[in-house]
This record gives structure tokens, C-alpha cells and sequence, in this order.
């Protein structure tokens, strides 16, 4: 899988990729992570790439000339797909993050200001994503959550791609509780169903927690 991130702060998304699970998949190349910054490509000495709005208001508006450079800038896969991170967007969920690990490449362009010239969405008409209900001071939060995401879904991502199969929101439920050793801490015990090694009741008490647990927490999600 292929990350193309336009951003203006590139060291963002480029640190991130230096951590944990992450780092190990791009290092066996199984992820693959770049960016591009407008500022490169704006044809402004000044390395501007922001302006005032149109029509008066508060703040500065991204010009559409160095997003619009840098986007066909990039090289484009087959299998290709182009994401704007925007409040705008659709929010960002399971269901999402599986349809875009079918992608080969996912191009991501990364607001910030007032947002977009509108020019911008007319030109590259991407597919626009939200994190929720909520404005950040930029895309770049949002993007790295979705290489993160979509990566856990890249065979080879994790140790065993059955960790992914047992996400929280994997077949709409929340995940089941976990515990490790010591068996028992500060009066808190392990529950004896995952220590007798039958794993048919195992499974079946984890379902039946999953099912509460979802219940307790999310029951829209049993809706």
C-alpha cells in the first residue's frame, strides 16, 4: 500500500512513520509512505500558498495553484484513490477504512486554515473524510489516522493479520476484554473460562461479552 500525503508540515506524518508497527511495515516494504509539500510548488517567491477570502471573512483560504501543481505531482497508480481530509468529509469508520485497504495507492491532501479553495474539490473531485463531528488546525492528525488504520488491514501489517480480525468494530461489535498474567491483581481475577483450555467455551464467553460489552457502551452500533 501506497500513502501519498500532501501537507505543509511534512515532519508530521514523516516522525509518526518512524514508531512502532508502522515503522516495521515500512521497512518490509510493505507500506509505503511519502510527502509532498504545495509550498514546493507554488509559484509565489515567498513559498505562500494561502490567501484571503474571496467575498471578506475571517482567515486565509489554501489557493488551488500549488495543491492542485502538487497532486499531479504525484504519480499515480492503477488502483488509485484520492482523499480529502475535511469536517466536510464522511466520518471516518470500519466500514470506510476496509473499503480503502482495496486501494493499491491512497492520495491524501491535508487542510489547514479556512480550508480549501473550492477549485481544489472541482480539479481533483477526492472522496472527502471526516474524523468526526469536530474542526482540528489541520489534516495531518487525521491522515496518519487512517495510514494507521488502513495499514492494521495490509496483510503482513501485524504479526498475525487475525489481530485485525478481532478489532473492536471488525464485524460491528466491540472487542471482548482482555487479560495477561498475573492472574490475579488487587483482588481482580482472570475469569477461570480463560484458563481451562477449552476454547470452544472461550469463544463463547467472548462473544457473549462482546455482545454485552456492545450493548453497555454502543448499542447503536447493535441497531
Amino acid at each position: 500500500m501506497i500513502f501519498d500525503v500532501l501537507t505543509l508540515f511534512p515532519e508530521m506524518i514523516e516522525n509518526h512513520c518512524k514508531y512502532s508497527i508502522l515503522k516495521r511495515a515500512i521497512e518490509s516494504g510493505v507500506v509505503e509512505v511519502n510527502t509532498v509539500n504545495p509550498r514546493d510548488y507554488t509559484l509565489d517567491k515567498h513559498k505562500k500558498v494561502d490567501d484571503t477570502p474571496y467575498g471578506g471573512g475571517a482567515g486565509m483560504v489554501l489557493m488551488a495553484q500549488p495543491y492542485v501543481d502538487a497532486y499531479e505531482s504525484v504519480k499515480k497508480q492503477a488502483n488509485s484513490i484520492t482523499v480529502m481530509l475535511s469536517p466536510q468529509g464522511e466520518p471516518m469508520n470500519e466500514k470506510l477504512v476496509l473499503d480503502l485497504a482495496k486501494y493499491d495507492q491512497i492520495i491524501m491532501l491535508c487542510g489547514h486554515y479556512e480550508g480549501f479553495d473550492e477549485r481544489i474539490r472541482d480539479i481533483i473531485k477526492p472522496r472527502e473524510v471526516s474524523l468526526g463531528d469536530f474542526v482540528l488546525t489541520g489534516g495531518e492528525l487525521p491522515a496518519l489516522c487512517l495510514i494507521d488504520a488502513v495499514s492494521r488491514k495490509i496483510e503482513g501489517t501485524l504479526g498475525k493479520i487475525e489481530s485485525a480480525h478481532d478489532d473492536s468494530f471488525a464485524d460491528g461489535l466491540l472487542e471482548y476484554p482482555q487479560y495477561t498474567k498475573p492472574r490475579e491483581y488487587r483482588g481482580l481475577r482472570v475469569p477461570d473460562v480463560l484458563l481451562n483450555g477449552n476454547h470452544k467455551e472461550i469463544n463463547e464467553y467472548r462473544q457473549a461479552e462482546r455482545i454485552k460489552r456492545t450493548k453497555e457502551r454502543r448499542p447503536d452500533l447493535l441497531n
